[in-house]
């Protein structure tokens, strides 16, 4: 890493790997993944899978990431851009084509790196921590207490609240850095948000709109930090891979990255696009069995 720890990632080729090729790859981040290098991960419809990426022509890394005390936006920096030098230099990794992609405390890394490098071409941040000082004292609802106990004595890792530890907390919320994103980003969050609270993402993503930056935001209405609903895992799977595939791809761009879709208008819109996918599949039941009640 920058600060010289020694550190592991794990890199994933792409189904019929080619040697001397070089490929779009997606860097995962949640803090330790090596761990799991050797498990089996079964292709699923739920958010960022890293079979269903690397079984369509993507590499796939997964850094190591490890914690400085009052950094914790930081060490993602320092530990993910060596990393991602090294997968380069392996020749699998096409560096003009890299992605990243996190949720929750890796969505927050996410949304941090972006501020801090333009080594990434498109980058998803779900249900990702923007302002460190206004999510400090709100409260972690699907638990019901404050978040100052994980700023202090968990994930977070700072030292004290805000109010005598201001530096460290500003110098690590992306939201204090929109300025710097180049990179088109794309948020999730829901209204239902139990962990992160909502407000976490439409202030960041509010904020680069402001700026003029190239960001997207994807809400589902009364889903909480995660996705239950087999519709809604199904299409975030999907708005996920066409995003990916447009910017590291050079796919055309989705209809909804183009148009959007407005928040009272996002149930009907849901609603059509799977029709419309069912419709593709040959799965649409027959006339008759749709419109008896």
């Amino acid at each position: 890493t920058i600060k010289a720890d020694k550190l592991q990632a794990a890199l994933y080729l792409p189904a019929n790997y080619e040697k001397g090729k070089k490929y779009p790859t997606i860097v995962y981040i949640y803090e330790r993944l090596t761990q799991g290098l050797n498990g089996f991960t079964a292709p699923t419809a739920n958010g960022f899978n890293k079979s269903v990426y690397t079984s369509n022509g993507y590499a796939v890394l997964m850094p190591d990431i490890t914690y400085k005390l009052n950094d914790p936006g930081r060490s993602a920096v320092w530990c993910v851009l060596p990393a991602l030098k090294a997968a380069i230099a392996t020749g699998v990794v096409d560096p003009a084509r890299v992605g990243i992609q996190g949720h929750s405390w890796g969505g927050y890394q996410t949304a941090f790196l972006v501020t801090q490098t333009n080594a990434f071409a498109a980058a998803v941040a779900g249900a990702p921590l923007t302002n460190m000082v206004s999510m400090y004292s709100l409260i972690y609802k699907n638990s019901g207490g404050a978040n100052q106990a994980i700023f202090e004595s968990s994930q977070g890792r700072f030292l004290g609240g805000y109010w005598d530890n201001w530096e460290a907390y500003y110098r690590n919320s992306p939201v204090f850095f929109a300025t710097n994103v180049k990179t088109p980003l794309m948020i999730l969050h829901n209204d239902k948000d139990g962990a992160v609270d909502f407000t976490q993402g439409v202030e960041y993503f509010n904020t680069l709109r402001r700026l003029g930056k190239p960001v997207w935001m994807l809400e589902y209405l009364g889903e909480n930090h995660g996705l239950r609903k087999p519709a809604n895992m199904q299409d975030y799977t999907v708005r996920m891979k066409e995003f990916f595939d447009h910017f590291l791809k050079g796919q055309p761009m989705a209809g909804w990255m183009k148009d959007g879709v407005s928040r009272l208008a996002m149930d009907d819109h849901l609603k059509e696009r799977l029709l419309k996918k069912d419709k593709e599949a040959g799965t649409v039941p027959a006339p008759a069995e749709t419109t008896k009640k």
